[in-house]
C-alpha cells in the first residue's frame, strides 16, 4: 500500500509549529511595513527588503552548497517570478498601508486563493472551477465589496484605493503562484527559486529607487525604521522562505494553503498592541467572508462534515 501524499495526511505537531511560525512571520511583514513607511519611500522600503533578503537567501545557499544555476531560460524565469511575486505586491502592499491598517492590509491579502482558482480555471488545464470553488470566489468577493464599503462606488477616496491596491497585490501574488509551476517542470530546487526571485526583483527595481527616490538624500532613518526594515528583510522574508518551502516538502501545497487563514491573526494582533489599530465591524464582516471563501475553496471542513454526516447516518 503507497503512502498518503502529504496534503493528504494529518500534519505533525512539528509541522503545526512551523505553519504557525510562517503565519506569524508572513504577518509580521504588515507589521514592519507600516512602521518604516512612516519614515521612508515605498520604493526604499520594498528594495531594501529584497536587497536584504537577497544577501541572506545567497549565504544560506552558501553554506548548504548550493549554487544558484546559471540558465539563461532559468533566469528569465526569475525575473518574472521576482516581478510577480515580489516587486509588484510588496509595493502595491506598502503603498496601501501608507492610508489604511496593517490588518485591513492582510485581510485583503487574504483573497489571494480566490484570485488563484479564477486565475488558474482560465490559464490552466487541470485546474478547473468547481461549484465549490465558485461558491468560494463569490462569498470572497462578498467580504471584498464589504470591507471596501458602499461609499466607493460614489467616490474613491485614498482609503478605498489603498484597498484596491492591496487587492492588485493579491492578484499578483495569485498569478505568481500559477507562473512559478514552471520551476517544478525545470528542476529548480525551492531554495533556488526563492533566491533567484528576490535576485532578480532586487536588480529590477535598484535602478527605480537611485532615480526616484535618491537614497542618500533622505533624513536618516531612526533605529526603530531601520529595525523594521532589518525586520521585513530578514524575518519576513527569508525566514519565511525557508519555513514555506519546508513545510512545502513536508506537508504539500494544500496544507501549507492553510496559512492564509492565520496571517491576518497575526498581522491584526500586531497592528492592535504596537500600532494602536481598530478594525470596523465592516472589516470583521469581511473577513469572515473572506475566510469562508477560502474555507469553500480549500474543501477539507466541508469534507469533514460530509464525512460525519455519512458516518451518523450509517
Amino acid at each position: 500500500m503507497s503512502s498518503p501524499s502529504p496534503s493528504r495526511r494529518p500534519m505533525t505537531p512539528m509541522e503545526w509549529a512551523m505553519l504557525l511560525a510562517l503565519a506569524t512571520v508572513w504577518g509580521g511583514s504588515f507589521f514592519f511595513n507600516a512602521v518604516a513607511v512612516r519614515e521612508l519611500p515605498v520604493l526604499t522600503v520594498v528594495v531594501s527588503r529584497v536587497v536584504l533578503a537577497a544577501i541572506l537567501l545567497l549565504a544560506i545557499m552558501r553554506l548548504r552548497g548550493e549554487r544558484l544555476p546559471p540558465d539563461r531560460r532559468v533566469w528569465v524565469a526569475f525575473f518574472g517570478m521576482g516581478l510577480l511575486n515580489n516587486a509588484i505586491p510588496f509595493s502595491l502592499i506598502v503603498w496601501g498601508q501608507q492610508h489604511i491598517a496593517s490588518g485591513v492590509a492582510s485581510i485583503l491579502n487574504a483573497t489571494t486563493p480566490l484570485f488563484t482558482v479564477v486565475l488558474a480555471h482560465v490559464l490552466t488545464r487541470d485546474e478547473r472551477l468547481t461549484r465549490g470553488k465558485f461558491a468560494g470566489v463569490l462569498a470572497g468577493l462578498a467580504g471584498v465589496a464589504a470591507m471596501i464599503g458602499p461609499d466607493a462606488l460614489q467616490e474613491l477616496d485614498a482609503g478605498s484605493v489603498a484597498q484596491l491596491l492591496c487587492l492588485g497585490a493579491a492578484m499578483s501574488y495569485a498569478a505568481a503562484g500559477i507562473f512559478g509551476r514552471r520551476f517544478r517542470a525545470m528542476k529548480i530546487s525551492p531554495m533556488s527559486t526563492a533566491t533567484g526571485q528576490v535576485i532578480a526583483s532586487s536588480l529590477t527595481m535598484l535602478p527605480l529607487v537611485l532615480i526616484l527616490d535618491r537614497p542618500w538624500t533622505l533624513p536618516p532613518p531612526s533605529p526603530a525604521a531601520i529595525g523594521a526594515l532589518i525586520g521585513v528583510a530578514a524575518i519576513s522574508t527569508a525566514l519565511a522562505y525557508a519555513l514555506y518551502f519546508r513545510i512545502l516538502a513536508t506537508a504539500g501545497a494544500t496544507n501549507l494553503l492553510l496559512v492564509t487563514f492565520l496571517i491576518p491573526v497575526s498581522a491584526i494582533l500586531l497592528g492592535t498592541f504596537f500600532l494602536g489599530e481598530t478594525l470596523l465591524a465592516r472589516h470583521v464582516a469581511g473577513m469572515a467572508l473572506i475566510g469562508a471563501g477560502a474555507a469553500a475553496i480549500d474543501g477539507r471542513l466541508w469534507q469533514a462534515a460530509t464525512a460525519q454526516r455519512k458516518g451518523t447516518v450509517e
